[in-house]
């Protein structure tokens, strides 16, 4: 090992598991440490701080280990400014350019540490006077200063809870094992806490929410103020809308769970009901639909998006079609979010959580441990996981909300 660099944590980086993810990935990464300074925090309230000496080969294979450690919070003692890069097209980044996490970022610039805005995963960081802004590639544009390299970029990384919650509680598992009442219970006192303290919720839902006959208990949970923004696709609209006006989902009752002859076209019948209206919107304020959760939306003033895909019957008016403006809608309508509830859709909750801060507590629910489980490999780490099918939590869930609220 013949190239070394100090690099320093602090935080409560024991408890957190951070120094130990530290001194692993430099061990992954054939790399060596020596540790110069630790001073452990002897309180549960009190910080930690350790400096390490990280040795590699030579600069390439140090800086392939720097780059790893710098996503994990570590950082350079010595503060520079932070280097700048011209995008020379729209859409193209300058060569070398610092791709963000989506932990709280800071930038250092003439003496100060600027934070970075609207921070997510896998994006440009944008800086123009006194401010610097987490941009997606499609929104760079010729002329663009972009963040070069890691120099004058720190990474905070969150740490594991002080006060207990759910999210200790579960500390980020996915198990189909947990009790389900008390994890229900413990989800309905983080959406209380959320709403009392003049929180956002945000639901991320899937059209299982319909098919399992769980659309009036997410319904009854709008009504009850407690979703401040509803995102999912042209499914869930078209089928729980179909069930508002069909009494079915997939062609089947949803009473009774049997086929309806020729309901297999009622979908269709829901979606051209709808567009000769004009928009959900109309088709709820001119009385054709009158219950569900898109009717629930309209009438308490929640906003939605519907992202587009390529599987779309129709599709219903508000569906946004360009995967790029339903993006952008997404990042909008998510700004200031402090709980997302995720249910039963895997794409949507992976292209939500993309868009996430890692501050942001997350709970997804899927019968399928792998939908969870993939989520947080694609980096929304803070995410739980809570294996069950929706339409068993659900009205478990509005019943929990409707007690707590009484008492």
């Amino acid at each position: 090992m013949t190239t070394i660099r100090e690099v320093e944590l602090q935080g409560h980086i024991i408890d957190s598991l951070t120094l130990t993810r530290v001194l692993d990935k430099i061990m992954d990464l054939d790399g060596e440490f020596d540790i110069i300074t630790f001073n452990v925090g002897e309180h549960k309230s009190d910080p930690s701080y350790v400096r390490l000496a990280v040795m590699g080969r030579d600069e390439a294979h140090l800086d392939a280990i720097m780059t790893d450690l710098h996503r994990l919070g570590a950082q350079v003692p010595e503060i520079e400014d932070v280097r700048l890069g011209t995008a020379d097209k729209d859409k193209v980044t300058p060569e070398g350019f610092y791709s963000t996490t989506n932990h709280p970022t800071f930038v250092h610039k003439h003496g100060a540490w600027i934070p970075v805005e609207g921070i997510e995963m896998d994006c440009m960081i944008v800086v123009r006077d006194d401010r610097a802004v987490c941009t997606p590639l499609h929104h760079v544009v010729a002329g663009d200063p972009v963040v070069l390299g890691q120099r004058g970029v720190r990474v905070i990384p969150p740490e594991r809870p002080r006060t207990r919650s759910l999210f200790e509680f579960m500390g980020g598992a996915v198990s189909s094992e947990r009790p389900s009442a008390t994890l229900i219970h413990k989800i309905a006192e983080e959406m209380v806490n959320a709403k009392a303290q003049g929180k956002k919720i945000a639901v991320v839902a899937g059209p299982a929410v319909s098919h399992t006959g769980a659309a009036e208990a997410l319904s009854k949970i709008i009504r009850r103020g407690y979703v401040d923004a509803l995102l999912a696709g042209n499914a869930l609209a078209v089928h729980d809308i179909e069930r508002d006006l069909y009494g079915t989902s997939l062609g089947l009752d949803i009473k009774t769970a049997e086929l309806v002859s020729g309901g297999h076209k009622n979908h269709l019948y829901a979606i051209s009901q709808v567009v000769r209206c004009g928009s959900i919107r109309a088709a709820v304020h001119q009385g054709l639909v009158k219950s569900g959760i898109m009717y629930e939306c309209v009438v308490n003033n929640v906003p939605f998006v519907l992202a587009g895909s390529i599987r779309d019957d129709g599709p219903l008016p508000e569906v946004i079609t360009d995967i790029m403006a339903a993006q952008d809608a997404m990042r909008e309508i998510l700004q200031g979010v402090d709980l997302v509830l995720m249910m039963a859709t895997m794409l949507h909750s992976i292209a939500v959580g993309n868009m996430l801060p890692s501050y942001v507590k997350t709970i997804c629910v899927d019968i399928n441990p792998a939908t969870v489980t993939k989520l947080i490999d694609r980096g929304t780490a803070q995410a739980i996981g809570v294996v069950t099918d929706v339409g068993t939590l659900l009205p478990a869930l509005a019943s929990e909300l409707e007690m707590i609220d009484g008492e």
